[in-house]
Parts: structure tokens; C-alpha cells; sequence
């Protein structure tokens, strides 16, 4: 409905609208004629409205839209013609000024609300690299991003989502490097989003799930600027939700996770190390338990015998059978996990020291579970959270070999495996194996695999995202010329 020059009629219908105490109204009289002010307590800057919004209209001779709008010291400034935008802009934190006489209104930001200060993420440390990380606000995110790409091709795509919270969501991504059509799918699937609110960016990432029943997520999610600088620079897309410091990344691959932010800033030996041990010790978290439950069932043969006999001199006692027992070990470290992540601070370092040295100790010493056990499944533990980003996922799958290895032994671990294997190899998201590049095989992309060569052999970008522009490094090469 368009905006009435009664501003009589105006304010009641917006305080019809507006009932609640933290909507705030100013009126005052300039050359005979109300001028109305409405906005939000607590998002806006009530200073600014006095000093650059009120004060100058009251120096006005003559009060008509393009009067108050030469006049108000902001930067930002919209025309008004509905009623349904006047309700929109005081919502964001947007001061509206309508006046008596006047066929529409002006909307001035002047917001200001708090918000948490940039600091280095808790989940993503580093010795060496930016420490800089997202935070709740997505204006700040925008120009984080910013800082790190001082190009026009950079580009953000804001949607509101949410019937209730209207969200803002914005799609960002470098023109001319985006994968052809990914943007395009992205925000049409935002744009179907109807929900009552968006409150963080995992919601977002249920809804535009190609696979909503897999347990792998399917997209990357980080809250540091320069990773996801770099990530949109192969040709993928970033989606920012106002709220939430985490952003999501898409295509998803999963070696991203096993790469961390500082392998970019160390030697490419140090980085090659680092990863490498990552693999091997997501392969000890999910294989060791089951393993070990499934030799001492099925396959005692394969167990060294000096070996051997420190298990049956430990077991002795013992009231669990060998999978039993290990449930029950892992069923206690995920107990003190949970009360450790949510309990506070200080509080969760003493059930951490409890529960590890004193109840483990105990639990050994009184024959409930044996000391093999609890050293396998504290390895597993703490080999797992060297991903920390795939802990949800492979714990799950942990769960899952332990019980086809008690079950079924040895050869039905090994067939589980292999059917893990084949369904991550023909698993797409967005039409980017999960597997890439080694599944399918890419090879240039392999120098940014597992082995990190240098950055001068890689001079193109990775081809399984399939950027229109695939060059991002020239090399000069001097030519020596003889004297």
C-alpha cells in the first residue's frame, strides 16, 4: 500500500504494525508541517540521529521529499513509497522520516548495534598466516573478504531468507573464475528456501543438500578470510549467512579438510608431513578398534605372539567379551567428550583430567576393561580429532566397522571398507567428486593433493571445478643470453 500524505492515517497504521516498546518515535514541527521519525531501539545510533537527521531538517525552510533528503547527513539514503518498505527498512536498523503533506518517505542508516570484535578462530589456530577470522556480522565478513580480493570481479548476491528472522544470505563469488552455472543453481535453491528463520549457515547447508540422507556433508565450511579467498579463487562459491561466522563453501571435496590453512605458509615438506600423517591417523581412528575386536574373535593368528599373551594376561578377569568391552570403553570416552565440549571452560579441563588418568586407571585396575583396550581406543580418540572438521562423520563409521567387525570378523571389515570406498568414489556434489583428484584421477591436481608441490608448479587452477579461466600464474622465465 503506498505511503499517504495524512501522516496521521501513517502513524497509526505503523503502530498498528509496530506494537512493541523497543519501536521508538520522534515527532517535531519544521515550518508548520509534523515530521515523523520511527526505528528500532538498539539498532540504531541515536547520536547520529540527532546530529545528522534531526538537527538538519530542523534548518529547513521548506519540508517536501527532495528538501529532507538534500538535508540528512547520511550516505545511505532510500525513497520510500509503501508501506511494506518503511516496515522492511526499520527491521534491518534503518531510520524512516516521513512528514505530514508528503507523498512518501526516506529510510537514513543509521544503525548501530554490538557485535563481536575479529579475533583468530577458536577452530581453525595457526603459528604462521592471517589470524583474522569471521565474525557475527555479515557487513564485516563482506569487507574482510574485501581486503583479501581488491578486484571488481568480486561479487556479492544478498537474499533474504526466513518468513520470521529475514536473513540475509549472500552469495559471493569472482566473475569470470566461478564454475558456469554454480552461482546460478546456488541462488535459485536459496531463493526456494521457505522457512520460518535462518539462525546459522548449517541451516542453509541442509537446504541446498543434494544428498539430504548422506551422512558426508557436502559442503566446506571455515572462518578464515584468506582460506576462503583462495577457495573462491579456484572457481567455487561462497555463501555468507548473517549471523553465523562460519561460511559455507561450495563444490566440497574431502581432502580439503585434511589440508590445513598453514600448510600455505610453511615448506611444501613440512606441509606434505603434515597431511600425510592426517591420513594415517583418520585410517588408525577408524580401522584400530575394529580391527583388534576382530582379530581376537575371529583371526588370533594374526596377532604377534608376545602380543598375544599381554592380551590374555590382561583380559583375564575381565567380564566383557572383546566387542562388548570395546563399546564400552568407547561409549565412556564419548560420555567425556560430550560433558567436556559442553561443560565450561575450567570446568571441562578437570572432567578431561578425571576422566582420562583417574576413572581410565580405575576402570583398569578393578577388571571392568582391559589396558589394551583403553590404549586403543584413546589412540582412536585422538588420531580422530586430527580432522577435526570430519570427527562427526568418521565417528559414525567408526561405530559402524566395530559392530560388522564383532559380528562378522575380519573379511566383513575388509568388505565394509571397500563399500565405503566405492560409495565416496561415486559420490557428487554439485557435480564435483567428493573423491577428487584421486577419484576420478586429475592428475595436475595432484600437486596440491596429499604431496604439496610448489607454488610454481601450480599455475593452474584445480580442473576438477571446472573455472572457464584456468590460468592463475604467469611464469617469466629469464633467458640467459651470452655476452
Amino acid at each position: 500500500m503506498k505511503i499517504k500524505k495524512s501522516l496521521k492515517y501513517s502513524k497509526s497504521y505503523l503502530q498498528k504494525q509496530f506494537s512493541s516498546d523497543d519501536v521508538k518515535e520522534l515527532s517535531f514541527t519544521v515550518c508548520g508541517k509534523e515530521i515523523y521519525l520511527i526505528f528500532l531501539d538498539g539498532l540504531t545510533d541515536k547520536a547520529a540521529i540527532g546530529r545528522q537527521i534531526m538537527f538538519p531538517l530542523k534548518e529547513l525552510s521548506e519540508v517536501t521529499l527532495e528538501s529532507m533528503e538534500n538535508c540528512i547527513l547520511e550516505p545511505e539514503l532510500v525513497r520510500l513509497t509503501d508501506y511494506e518498505q518503511i516496515i522492511d527498512e526499520v527491521l534491518i536498523g534503518n531510520t524512516v522520516v516521513l512528514a505530514d503533506g508528503v507523498e512518501g518517505g526516506i529510510s537514513a542508516a543509521a544503525k548501530f548495534f554490538e557485535k563481536r570484535a575479529v579475533a583468530e578462530p577458536p577452530t581453525a589456530t595457526v603459528l604462521q598466516g592471517p589470524r583474522e577470522g569471521f565474525v557475527e556480522t555479515i557487513q564485516t565478513n563482506i569487507s574482510m573478504l574485501r581486503r583479501k580480493i581488491r578486484n571488481k570481479d568480486l561479487k556479492f548476491e544478498q537474499i533474504r531468507v526466513g518468513k520470521y528472522s529475514e536473513t540475509i544470505v549472500a552469495v559471493c563469488y569472482v566473475d569470470g573464475v566461478v564454475q558456469k552455472g554454480l552461482k546460478e543453481k546456488i541462488v535459485k535453491r536459496i531463493k526456494q528456501i521457505d522457512v520460518d528463520a535462518i539462525l546459522d549457515s548449517s541451516y542453509v547447508a541442509r537446504f541446498l543438500a543434494e544428498h539430504n540422507t548422506s551422512l558426508f556433508k557436502q559442503f566446506g565450511m571455515t572462518e578464515k578470510p584468506d582460506i576462503l579467498a583462495a577457495r573462491i579463487l579456484e572457481g567455487r562459491v561462497g555463501i555468507m549467512v548473517d549471523g553465523s561466522p562460519m561460511v559455507l563453501t561450495a563444490p566440497y571435496i574431502l581432502l580439503e579438510d585434511f589440508q590445513s590453512a598453514e600448510d600455505y605458509y610453511v615448506s611444501r615438506y613440512r606441509a606434505t608431513i603434515g597431511r600425510t600423517i592426517r591420513l594415517i591417523s583418520i585410517l588408525i581412528s577408524l580401522l584400530a578398534p575394529a580391527f583388534f575386536v576382530a582379530a581376537q574373535l575371529y583371526h588370533l593368528q594374526v596377532i604377534p605372539l608376545t602380543f598375544l599373551l599381554t592380551i590374555v594376561n590382561s583380559i583375564k578377569g575381565i567380564p566383557f567379551s572383546p566387542s562388548s568391552e570395546m563399546f564400552f570403553t568407547l561409549l565412556i570416552f564419548e560420555i567425556l567428550n560430550e560433558a567436556s565440549v559442553r561443560m565450561p571452560k575450567y570446568v571441562g579441563m578437570v572432567v578431561s583430567i578425571v576422566g582420562g588418568l583417574v576413572l581410565g586407571e580405575t576402570a583398569v585396575s578393578a577388571g571392568i576393561i582391559s589396558a589394551p583396550t583403553l590404549m586403543i581406543i584413546a589412540l582412536s580418540g585422538i588420531c580422530l580429532y586430527t580432522v577435526p572438521e570430519l570427527e562427526r562423520e568418521f565417528s559414525v563409521i567408526r561405530v559402524l566397522l566395530l559392530i560388522v567387525a564383532g559380528a562378522l570378523g575380519g573379511y566383513a571389515l575388509l568388505v565394509s571398507v571397500c563399500a565405503v570406498l566405492v560409495y565416496l568414489c561415486a559420490f557428487e556434489s554439485y557435480g564435483t567428486p567428493l573423491l577428487a583428484p584421486y577419484a576420478p584421477l586429475v592428475i595436475p591436481d595432484l600437486k596440491d593433493g596429499f604431496i604439496k608441490k610448489n607454488m610454481s608448479d601450480r599455475a593452474f587452477r584445480p580442473f576438477t571445478f571446472n573455472s572457464p579461466n584456468k590460468v592463475r600464474m604467469r611464469l617469466h622465465k629469464e633467458k640467459n643470453k651470452d655476452a
